[in-house]
C-alpha cells in the first residue's frame, strides 16, 4: 500500500535544493577542468591549481553549500527517495539551455524528463520509512571495501594515459556512490546523539568526496563529457539505493510490489538522465564559454555540444559537499 509520508516531502524538498546546487556547480567545474593539461590530472596538485580560479572555487562553494542541504534530506528520507531526488536538477538545467539558449527540447528531452519526473514520483510514493539504523557488520565493511578499491584501481595501476578515462570514470562513481552512502550513516550518527562517530565518518566522507571529485575531473580531461557525465550519474544514483536495503535498514519488502516499483522508478530516473545526458539543450548551456585544448576529443557531431553534458554528472563534492 502507498503512503505519503510528511517526512518524505519534506526530505524531497531538501533534495531537490541539493540538487539546484550540485547541477549548477559542476558545469563551472567542467569547464576548468577541461583547460588543465592531462599530464596535470590524478594529482592532488590538479585540484590545488583549479582552486586558483575564481569560477572553479565558487562553483566548488555552491557544491558545498548543497551538502546540508543532502544532509538534512537523509535525515528525514531514506536513500531510496533521496538519491533519485537529485536528478532533478537535470531537468532544471534542460529548462535553462531551452530557454536562455533558444534550444528546441525535442522528443527525446521530453521522454527524458518525463522519465525522470515519473520515477522521482513513484519512489516518493513508495519509498520505506526512513531509519537511523544502520548494519555495523561485514555488510558495511564489504560495500564500503569494494567501493573503496574500486576508487582506488587507477591510482594503484598508476596509469595516466588517455585510455584511463574508463577506469577513471568507474573510480569516480564508487566514490561518489560511497561518499553518498557515508553521508547518511552521517545522520543515523547524529540522531543517536553520537558526534564522535559522526565526525568519524564525516572524515572517510571528505576522502571519499576528494577521491571522486578528483577521478571525475581527470576523467573529463581524457574523454567527452558525453561518455563521462552520464555512466557517473547512473552509478551513484543506482549503487547507494541498491546498497541501502543492506546498510540502511530499509525495507522494500513492505513497499508495494514488495520493491518492485522502487526499482521501477529507479530505472526510469537512471535512463532519464542517461538520456539527458546527450541533450543539446543541456550541453549548449555553457558550450559558448569552453575553449577546447590540445588534448581535447576529435571533432564532430557530438564533440561541439557535448562539452558542458557534464552538467549530468555527480562530482563527488556535488554528492557529499
Amino acid at each position: 500500500m502507498i503512503h505519503l509520508h510528511f517526512h518524505h516531502l519534506a526530505g524531497l524538498l531538501a533534495a531537490c535544493g541539493a540538487a539546484a546546487c550540485f547541477d549548477g556547480a559542476i558545469a563551472f567545474q567542467a569547464l576548468e577542468a577541461r583547460d588543465i593539461p592531462t599530464e596535470g590530472g590524478m594529482r592532488l596538485s590538479m585540484l590545488t591549481r583549479l582552486i586558483r580560479r575564481p569560477r572553479w572555487a565558487l562553483a566548488t562553494g555552491m557544491a558545498m553549500v548543497g551538502w546540508p542541504f543532502q544532509l538534512l534530506a537523509f535525515s528525514l528520507a531514506p536513500i531510496s527517495l533521496v538519491q533519485p531526488t537529485l536528478s532533478l536538477g537535470l531537468v532544471l538545467l534542460l529548462f535553462l539551455g531551452s530557454r536562455m539558449l533558444g534550444e528546441r527540447v525535442g522528443p527525446r528531452e521530453a521522454l527524458a524528463t518525463s522519465a525522470i519526473v515519473v520515477g522521482v514520483v513513484g519512489v516518493t510514493l513508495s519509498a520505506p520509512r526512513n531509519t537511523d539504523a544502520y548494519a555495523g557488520d561485514l555488510r558495511l565493511i564489504v560495500v564500503i571495501g569494494v567501493l573503496a578499491l574500486v576508487t582506488a584501481i587507477p591510482y594503484m595501476a598508476g596509469v595516466r594515459s588517455r585510455r584511463a578515462g574508463g577506469l577513471l570514470v568507474a573510480s569516480a562513481g564508487a566514490a561518489i556512490s560511497a561518499s553518498a552512502l557515508m553521508s547518511k550513516l552521517i545522520t543515523d550518527e547524529l540522531a543517536r546523539g553520537r558526534i564522535g562517530a559522526a565526525l568519524a565518518w564525516g572524515g572517510a566522507t571528505a576522502l571519499a568526496a576528494l577521491a571522486g571529485l578528483l577521478g571525475e575531473m581527470s576523467a573529463l580531461q581524457r574523454r567527452t563529457v558525453s561518455r563521462v557525465a552520464p555512466p557517473i550519474f547512473v552509478i551513484s544514483t543506482v549503487v547507494p539505493v541498491l546498497a541501502a536495503p543492506f546498510l540502511t535498514g530499509e525495507r522494500w519488502g513492505h513497499t508495494p510490489l514488495g520493491g518492485a516499483v522502487i526499482v521501477l522508478s529507479l530505472a526510469a530516473v537512471a535512463a532519464g538522465g542517461a538520456m539527458l545526458g546527450q541533450s543539446k539543450a543541456v550541453g549548449t548551456l555553457m558550450a559558448a564559454s569552453h575553449r577546447e585544448d590540445e588534448d581535447a576529443p576529435e571533432p564532430g557531431p557530438l564533440a561541439a555540444s557535448s562539452t558542458t553534458e557534464a552538467a549530468v554528472g555527480r562530482s563527488a563534492a556535488d554528492r557529499s559537499g
